[in-house]
């Protein structure tokens, strides 16, 4: 079995796949490393805003709806006592339309879809290891060699080389023996865990906002709407401003009988809430969705966290660059997560694309790698700082009671706030709303 390419991918996830895809388009020889076999659930609201529709377009993924993609107009606001829709917005930057596909069908069509590019996906091969190079040699990390591999930073002589991976069977137990894996380049798409930059030594930033969600398909005879609807009031207990957390509730219809009906709330500081989100979730429903007339549950209640606004840098470091939610890659406003790691992707690839370019000059080369970490801050890093400012006001019960009971009903407001919730504006000219986000992102620090 051949075990050393260009590019070593772990995780074959929206960012994996992608990065993979991109890869192999460019000429790259890439193996991307999945744990598990398709087709696997993903804790995910199922959703796909229009950002995340350009990035399916710039991937060439087709998305045919009698293969299961269901269109969109836009998001229905519930909240406050008010019912309000507002459609994607009809831009030269984004697509009007938004799609649902459940993630278990989501993930293998990208992952297919990178394997028809040439790209090596391997499923059922869990990396448990990175092999680091440095000054003395070659070593293995792991809980004896903690120090040594904290010193792959930018700038630093050490370096990540590889990966040991033993293969799976179709439970996620281990079976096979350890197998080196070896490329010049790791990219680590390996999801929330992100357990080879803790490998590194990059801990999680605790001062960046998370999220835990948690969801579950219902039947509904409503599984064909238009709308994916989201209701603005989750509360802890009695319903009194006291109560109301931040987040939001969900249902994304999915055309197949069922809709993804799920529950997410935010954490400013990234703390442990404390809260029963499954029970949570069943008092919303109670409450707030008869009209859907939701029937039989279909599977578990699943729940996951939600790593937001880069809480965990650096992105690059020598030989390895962190993709998608193993960065915090996810949108504080709205916790999607999908669109950002496919863009993290095609960074990823320009970066590599570059390097490739330095040839022997490893100080170019190092140079042009480390260039995809200052692409993503430059492309999300004033966004992001935004969202954390969101974040540490809707913690606040109060000032979220305020949002819900008098922003709802405003439409100048709302059509400012839609723009800003669902990152989809016009980023040069455009409408007022759309040049006044623009500025914010671009004063934003970008941390």
């Amino acid at each position: 079995m051949r075990t050393e390419a260009d590019v070593i991918v772990v995780g074959a996830g929206p960012g994996g796949a992608a990065a993979a895809r991109y890869l192999a388009v460019e000429g790259f020889d890439v193996i991307a490393l999945e744990k598990s076999h398709y087709p696997r659930e993903k804790v995910c609201g199922d959703g796909l805003t229009p950002r995340a529709v350009k990035e399916l377009q710039l991937i060439g993924l087709e998305t045919p709806r009698d293969e299961g993609w269901i269109p969109n107009r836009g998001l229905r606001m519930v909240g406050g006592g008010h019912r309000l829709e507002f459609p994607w917005h009809d831009l030269e930057s984004f697509p009007d339309y938004g799609l649902s596909l459940p993630r278990a069908q989501f993930d293998h069509r990208l992952a297919q879809h990178a394997r028809a590019a040439g790209a090596d996906v391997r499923e059922g091969w869990h990396v448990d290891s990175l092999i680091v190079r440095d000054g003395d040699g070659e070593f293995v990390v792991d809980k004896d060699t903690a120090e040594r591999a904290a010193a792959v930073r930018p700038g630093g002589e050490a370096r990540v080389v590889g990966v040991i991976a033993r293969e799976t069977d179709e439970k996620g137990r281990k079976v096979g023996d350890p197998v080196e894996h070896r490329a010049p380049l790791i990219i680590s798409a390996d999801g929330v865990s992100a357990r080879l930059a803790l490998g590194l030594g990059i801990e999680r930033k605790v001062n960046r906002p998370m999220g835990v969600a948690v969801r579950t398909y219902i039947e509904t005879p409503r599984h064909e709407e238009e709308w994916m609807e989201g209701h603005l009031e989750i509360w802890s207990g009695e319903r009194g401003s006291s109560n109301l957390l931040p987040g939001y509730g969900w249902i994304f219809p999915l055309g197949d009988g069922t809709a993804n009906v799920g529950l997410g709330t935010l954490s400013a500081k990234g703390t442990p809430s404390g809260l029963d989100h499954r029970a949570l979730m069943r008092d919303w429903l109670d409450h707030s969705a008869a009209d859907w007339e939701l029937g039989e549950q279909v599977g578990q209640i699943k729940g996951a966290a939600i790593p937001m606004a880069f809480n965990r840098q650096p992105h690059y470091v020598p030989g390895m660059m962190l993709v998608g939610d193993s960065g915090g890659m996810v949108n504080p406003f709205n916790g999607e997560g999908i669109a950002y790691a496919m863009q993290a992707a095609r960074r990823a690839t320009e970066a590599a694309v570059a390097a490739r370019a330095a040839g022997n000059d490893d100080r170019a080369y190092q140079a042009a790698l480390a260039s995809y970490a200052r692409m993503m801050k430059d492309d999300l890093g004033g966004y992001y700082s935004l969202g954390r400012v969101f974040a540490t006001l809707i913690e606040h019960p109060t000032v979220m009671s305020i949002c819900v009971k008098y922003g709802l009903p405003r439409p100048l407001v709302m059509e400012f706030v839609s723009r800003l919730l669902a990152d989809v504006y016009e980023p040069r000219g455009g409408n007022w709303s759309d040049k006044l986000l623009s500025a914010l992102v671009r004063i934003a620090p970008a941390a």
